[in-house]
């Protein structure tokens, strides 16, 4: 939970944060066990008022780039304002199963 925690702490240092969600995908994917490579980042935050989804991944990925030099693979986005999470919320976020290679090979 080390890299969790170090996302996580960026993240409240750098946004105004209304929710935020982050979860340990990389279970899903062809890694090995126990590993923190790939993460599904709800985030909610009046810091995206006015700001195309291109500018909002531009801002957390920005706050995040030295992890993903440093084993941090994939990091899925859903960046919300707070008017946009009261209609969003109650839809499906759930992420894709991985369609790479095989745990067993």
């Amino acid at each position: 939970m080390e890299r969790e925690n170090l996302i996580k702490a960026l993240l409240e240092k750098a946004f105004s944060i209304d929710y935020l969600l982050l979860e340990n995908e990389s279970h899903m994917h062809s890694v090995p066990e126990n590993s923190e490579t790939h993460f599904k980042l709800v985030l909610v935050s009046g810091d995206f008022e006015g700001k195309r989804k291109v500018a909002r991944h531009q801002a957390v990925y920005a706050e995040v780039s030295s992890l993903m030099n440093e084993g941090l693979h994939a990091l899925a986005l859903h960046l919300y304002t707070p008017a946009e999470w009261q209609e969003q919320r109650d839809k499906s976020l759930q992420s894709p199963n991985c369609m790479g290679g095989s745990k067993n090979g």
